[in-house]
């Protein structure tokens, strides 16, 4: 059995911009960030995967940016590091499958977005005192 199960996922948001001339060239760079919070009285998470790919010469005139949001149930013990890459890998790819179908029916090549080695990445932790 899996440690997390995706017990569904919503796209919170989708912003398209292609301002650029037909033929321009672009130099393509991605931003993402992901972070987890955690269920107080039940074994459950909510992942939120943020990723922008955009023109580094031209950011305002070609990007595109999806937010995903995903609910995740994990098994009773699972350490938040562990839990963290696995809610990564397992809503990595429909992020990555939507900004390429995006772009795909937008009338330009494809995007495809670079595989994340998310266990080679260094995860900070900043939990919250529970006196604050």
């Amino acid at each position: 059995m899996s440690m997390v199960n995706l017990q569904g996922y919503k796209v919170s948001k989708i912003e398209f911009v292609n301002q650029l001339e037909n033929g321009a060239k672009i130099s393509l760079g991605n931003k993402y960030s992901y972070n987890v919070q955690y269920a107080k009285d039940a074994n459950m998470a909510r992942g939120e995967f943020d990723i922008e790919v955009h023109d580094k010469d031209n950011p305002n005139q070609f990007k595109i940016r999806v937010i995903m949001v995903g609910i995740f149930s994990y098994l009773e013990g699972s350490k938040k590091e562990e839990i963290h890459a696995e809610t990564f890998k397992t809503l990595f790819p429909y992020a990555k499958a939507l900004v390429t179908t995006v772009t795909a029916n937008c009338g330009i090549n494809p995007i495809i977005i670079p595989n994340i080695d998310i266990d080679n990445q260094q995860i900070y932790r900043f939990d919250k005192n529970p006196e604050q």
